[in-house]
């Protein structure tokens, strides 16, 4: 069996492909399945974000596993095949292994080096997990991830060079203003309390905004989050406030936009585990005061339904929501800005994919519209960072040791096997002995069968360490198969010997996120 993900990123695809293409948690749950009753997939794990979505799967044919990969994203998704296959990208076993390590190194993000992808592909692995998807590859590729992602993290300055995606939108609306000059005394409004909403209200509180609504379908985590963002006072430091966004992990799944009638839907759309923002997401931004603001901070929570009321009084509005359809349309914001009060203009922030945002408020007078397609253009001509080789060695590293451990593990049942074959041949030989020397006692059978067995283990000792070191090298698969052509072991008591190491609960789901 092999690695390959399929799939399509704001580096290969339009914003306006990504957000047709963008999955529900639902969705997600639904393709999982449709990925392991497909014939050339044994495992499947999604990697869903508002810029990504990636299918990983462990398949036994390259060509009809991207055929096939390929046709459920275009089922799960809605794109005809057709339009979206010229967006997809594929990569295959280690190519497949560095793809991934560094995404989540940051390196692929449309902010190079932010470090909420983290906390997505633990989301993705955990959803596999919980559905029974993924096995010990997929297992140890997203463990491994993880853990490539924290090194590069904590080892280089990539931190330095990446932000938030909501640090860099805020900068994008300051212009070439400081942010936290240009948020102060503002009115902020967020719109959603899940990991992005939470992290925008946490970046704005720590910027200065003298009043932060937070509005939420359901009410009780908005409220949460805005009693977290309050309650630290003028001591509460960026782990505190990392920690309050933490708080609040669901976002919410409202499919009526604000303005439109109708009741909201029965359930939140990300309620499968969700990561909360990491602390070192949460920047300290440029002329930021080292302690928080907190202190001279109003902040409450609304219910979605009273959006429409709080829009003509915000400066600034970040949503990021999981909502189906659009959650500001150009006439709310029409109506919002005929009740405003005159000021500057209203600037907005949208985050989601798909759009929380009617695009056509770009187009208003009075309006300053940042989404993720303005982020996309906005990020291509972002310096490089130093440190990024760094990481990219790190990565290179990792991925060569990884591919070394899977394929010493690919020839471990061969060994298993080949050690139970010989200890049989002991034990036969043993009862053997029983019956043309019956006059052995207790010791001298003890002594013998000992030294037998001391024998068989010292021959084969040597061929089985050296190769399993022969197996880790590039191009080392083949020696599993030489092992079992020379000793004419039984395929199934190898593949047996696979099916038990799987089964042990000492290697099932190792790690659990």
């Amino acid at each position: 069996m092999s690695l390959l993900v399929v799939g399509l990123s704001h580096r290969s695809a339009p914003v306006s492909v990504l957000e047709r293409a963008s999955l529900t948690a639902e969705q997600q749950a639904k393709l999982l399945h449709d990925t392991l009753a497909a014939e050339p997939a044994t495992e499947g794990a999604v990697l869903a974000t508002c810029n990504r979505i990636e299918l990983y799967a462990d398949v036994d044919k390259f060509h009809a596993g991207v055929a096939e990969l390929s046709t459920l994203l275009a089922q799960h998704t809605g794109v005809g095949l057709d339009e979206l296959t010229p967006y997809l990208y594929v990569h295959y076993e280690d190519r497949a292994v560095h793809h991934l390590f560094s995404v989540a190194c940051g390196l692929d993000s449309m902010v190079v080096g932010e470090g909420q992808i983290l906390g997505q592909i633990k989301d993705g692995l955990a959803l596999a997990q919980e559905l029974h998807t993924a096995g010990r590859l997929l297992n140890d590729l997203f463990q491994q991830a993880l853990r490539v992602g924290k090194r590069a993290h904590s080892e280089t300055g990539i931190d330095k060079a990446g932000q938030s995606l909501v640090t860099f939108g805020l900068e994008q609306l300051a212009g070439a203003t400081p942010v936290p000059r240009w948020a102060a005394g503002k009115r902020a409004l967020v719109i959603g309390a899940g990991s992005m909403s939470s992290l925008a209200a946490t970046t704005l509180a720590r910027a200065g905004v003298a009043e932060l609504v937070i509005a939420n379908r359901t009410l009780e985590r908005a409220q949460r989050l805005a009693t977290s963002l309050t309650e630290g006072g003028a001591d509460a430091t960026r782990g505190d406030l990392a920690a309050a966004a933490a708080g609040a992990t669901s976002c919410t799944a409202d499919p009526c936009p604000v303005g439109a009638t109708g009741a909201p839907a029965a359930a939140d759309a990300a309620d499968i585990p969700s990561e909360g923002v990491p602390a070192a997401a949460v920047h300290l931004l440029p002329g930021a005061p080292a302690a928080s603001r907190a202190d001279a901070l109003t902040a409450r929570a609304v219910p979605m339904a009273a959006v429409a009321d709080e829009l003509p009084h915000a400066d600034v509005v970040v949503s990021c929501t999981g909502a189906a359809g659009l959650v500001l349309t150009a006439e709310a914001l029409t109506d919002a800005l005929s009740r405003r009060a005159g000021g500057p203009a209203v600037a907005l922030l949208d985050l989601a994919m798909p759009r929380d945002i009617d695009a056509a408020a770009h187009e208003l007078d009075g309006v300053r519209l940042v989404d993720i397609e303005t982020l996309a253009e906005a990020s291509a001509d972002a310096p490089m960072a130093a440190d990024v080789d760094q990481v990219r060695s790190i990565v290179s590293a990792e991925v060569a040791a990884f591919g070394a451990a899977q394929r010493a593990a690919h020839i471990t049942p061969t060994v298993v096997a080949l050690r139970t074959m010989a200890a049989d041949v002991v034990a036969s030989e043993i009862a053997r002995l029983d019956g043309r020397l019956p006059d052995l006692d207790d010791k001298q059978r003890a002594e013998i069968t000992q030294t037998v067995r001391r024998v068989v283990d010292k021959l084969l000792h040597a061929p089985t360490v050296r190769v399993k070191q022969l197996a880790s090298t590039p191009g080392g698969a083949g020696y599993a198969d030489a092992l079992r052509e020379l000793f004419d072991l039984d395929p199934q008591a190898v593949a047996a010997m696979s099916r038990a190491d799987m089964a042990d609960p000492n290697n099932a789901n190792r790690g659990r996120a």
